[in-house]
């Protein structure tokens, strides 16, 4: 345990802020948390992130010690679509979380790959999320990559960022969507209210934007094709929302009804198109949505 003492010299200014730019190996975001978490204390008492400091304050910061996670191999079944030296493409059932999290380390994708890859996966994100360059939610079934060793993750991370991968699903929705295609460009962020949701947020929230394209409209709800051009935390399933059109089943952002028997959105990442990082090859791939989503889908056409 590190503890840090400062002396203030300046006045009105947010702690969280003033403390970010003294200390450069700490980023503003854990600074905060820290704060939250009562490890930082002005004149000996605990504070809030939006303190303004004072001269000649005494800031004390106790670094907790860092906790140290045991991610082990777990022989659990995964669906390999695809496989070389380089790169694991994975059709994820709905229910399973992709990597370890506070709360959750076992039963997950990564657990699967260490067992089924061994040390063949890349480092780059660390012991928690070896080899995952994307991620999809738990609830959303679909295609995934995953990078076996360093040189595929950096290759894919950047064709990722430059927008060069295709990221294509299906949703099944509340409403019907009367136009034939469209795009939604609205920026996401943190829920102003409840932090464990995402939302529009066009105060602090980063770019994002779905591209959306109606297969099929029913009586009251609308079978639709999504293409991201960036990749926000539950990107699709908030501008869905957003648009007057949530997810059927989405437990967080859809509506309150319990028409069809799914647990979770009906959303699936039907199809990847990329490039091979080594080969250079051009990729592609389609999984079939699993059988609630296809349930779903044959009850809204009657059948």
């Amino acid at each position: 345990m590190e503890q840090i003492i400062l002396n203030s010299y300046v006045e009105n200014v947010r702690i969280d802020a003033w403390l970010s730019s003294k200390l450069d190996k700490y980023s503003r975001t854990y600074i905060k948390k820290l704060i939250d978490e009562n490890h930082v204390r002005v004149n000996g008492k605990n504070i809030k992130s939006n303190y303004k400091v004072k001269f000649q304050d005494e800031v004390v910061l106790t670094i907790p010690e860092p906790q140290v996670l045991e991610v082990k191999p777990e022989k659990i079944d995964i669906d390999v679509v695809y496989e070389d030296n380089d790169i694991i493409v994975i059709n994820k059932p709905k229910g399973m979380v992709v990597h370890p999290a506070a709360g959750n380390y076992s039963g997950t994708l990564v657990n699967a790959l260490m067992e089924y890859c061994g040390d063949r996966l890349s480092d780059i994100n660390g012991v928690v999320r070896p080899g995952i360059v994307h991620r999809i939610d738990k609830d959303t079934s679909g295609l995934l990559i995953v990078a076996k060793n360093n040189s595929a993750h950096e290759e894919l991370s950047s064709k990722l960022k430059d927008h060069n991968i295709k990221r294509i699903y299906i949703a099944l929705v509340y409403g019907v969507i009367r136009e034939e295609y469209g795009k939604i460009d609205a920026p996401i962020g943190r829920h102003p209210v409840d932090r464990k949701k995402m939302s529009v947020n066009t105060k602090s929230g980063k770019r994002a934007v779905t591209y959306f394209k109606v297969i099929e409209r029913f009586k009251d709800a609308t079978y639709v094709e999504l293409n991201l051009e960036t990749g926000r935390t539950h990107q699709i399933r908030v501008h869905l929302s957003y648009i007057g059109h949530p997810i059927i089943g989405d437990p967080t952002y859809g509506k309150d009804k319990k028409h069809f028997n799914t647990e979770g959105q009906a959303l699936h990442a039907r199809k990847l198109i990329f490039e091979h990082p080594a080969t250079k090859k051009k990729m592609e791939f389609e999984a079939e949505p699993p059988e609630d989503f296809k349930n779903i889908l044959r009850q809204l056409r009657g059948e």
